[in-house]
């Protein structure tokens, strides 16, 4: 066992310290529940967007992340994340659509030679929290070779992921259609190791309707659901350990549909450009 443990040190050292929404598979059903998911008595809204102002998102509120644009993302993933795009992230009608599209962008100075070009928002450096109740209601992306995501990251990176933690709200592969992952990765628990606690739950429609998907974070535990039923919870074993509980301090909010990837795993289907999220809502509330 002791030679495995070393590759595994190795390979999560050269881990980039800030990871696209993880590769892999269907993560195991580790952590499932069927419990309701309901927002606490006594928390009140902390940030909100309703996608009411129409154009390019709102820049006080979201910034875009197209930091490997010329080296090219992580996880295999195919497309170029384009700023300041309304063909790739826009707001109309009410709703932020982000759409990938199949496209070459050449044009642009960190062009990585992608053949996708789509859109990537972040509260980075604008909005984070610690602990809360987070809701999006979104319908999603669909096709093969699509994945589209809502998840957090810690806003510190400074011990690279996965020791900074990672909460994956929601995560839909296209080749899979209607299935949905929560998930969280933390040092111990990630799929390097095969130990990422997560779990899944079908939602037929997910590609033609609106869901809530919603995420009720406390120093106690995580619990990830949809519609006010929860499907995954994760637990704090309170031994003070960030390698098993790094979410006591404050993470961002990401929205991105990419290309390639985990949904990438059975082929990408031209057929499937574009391919659009589109949120009516992001609505977050904390303990007054």
């Amino acid at each position: 066992m002791r030679p495995m443990r070393g590759l595994l040190c190795a390979a999560l050292a050269a881990l980039p310290t800030v990871a696209a929404a993880q590769t892999v598979h269907s993560p195991p059903i580790t952590a499932g529940t069927d419990e309701k998911l309901v927002r606490p008595a006594g928390y009140v809204q902390v940030w909100a967007d309703e996608f009411d102002r129409p154009g390019l998102p709102d820049p006080k509120k979201w910034a875009y992340d197209t930091g490997r644009n010329k080296e090219g993302w992580y996880n295999d993933e195919k497309q170029y994340y384009a700023a300041d795009r309304p063909e790739n992230a826009r707001i109309e009608n009410g709703r932020l659509i982000l759409t990938a599209r199949k496209e070459r962008l050449s044009d642009r100075p960190d062009f990585g030679g992608q053949d996708y070009a789509s859109g990537k928002l972040v509260t980075r450096g604008l909005a984070d929290w610690t602990y809360g109740y987070v809701e999006v209601r979104a319908k999603l992306a669909c096709g093969r070779g699509i994945w589209p995501a809502i998840w957090m990251l810690a806003s510190d990176g400074k011990s690279g992921w996965p020791a900074m933690g990672e909460i994956d709200i929601m995560e839909h592969v296209g080749w899979d259609q209607g299935r949905v992952h929560g998930t969280v990765h933390s040092k111990a628990y990630n799929h390097v190791a095969k130990t990422q606690k997560g779990a899944n739950v079908m939602v037929p429609d997910a590609c033609t309707a609106f869901h809530d998907y919603q995420l009720d974070w406390n120093e106690d535990r995580i619990l990830i659901g949809i519609d006010g039923d929860a499907f995954m919870r994760f637990d704090n074993d309170h031994k003070g350990d960030p390698a098993t509980w790094p979410f006591a301090s404050p993470q961002y909010l990401i929205l991105n549909v990419a290309v390639g990837g985990w949904g990438g795993q059975k082929g990408i289907d031209p057929a499937a450009f574009p391919a659009s999220m589109e949120v009516d809502y992001v609505r977050i509330w904390q303990k007054r």
